[in-house]
């Protein structure tokens, strides 16, 4: 599926089941002060999206499912943009995005 922006994404997931929202922290997500380690979540969608002309509207929507059942959404920016994370979740979260 295509989307034109990151909110139509989010918003669709949403309706999809994917209600919470992942937060990135160094070594993990965060949702709802729990917090998942890389062999606790599994991204199950991918949708990337850049910026016609300025490189911070870059960003990739991850729909993300816990081991646990909790499912919900990571919004993070790529390039200029990324946040800082540790290794582990870098190399979860790259291997979906190529």
């Amino acid at each position: 599926m295509q989307y034109e922006t990151v909110s139509e994404a989010i918003n669709d997931l949403k309706k999809r089941g994917f209600s919470e929202d992942f937060n990135l922290e160094e070594n993990c997500l965060v949702c709802n002060a729990k917090k998942f380690s890389p062999e606790e979540f599994e991204i199950t969608e991918v949708y990337r999206f850049e910026g016609p002309s300025d490189p911070a509207d870059q960003a990739i929507v991850y729909g993300i499912e816990g081991k646990d059942g909790t499912r919900g959404s990571l919004v993070n920016g790529f390039g200029y943009s990324s946040e800082p994370m540790g290794e582990a979740i870098v190399k979860k979260l790259k291997m979906h995005t190529h």
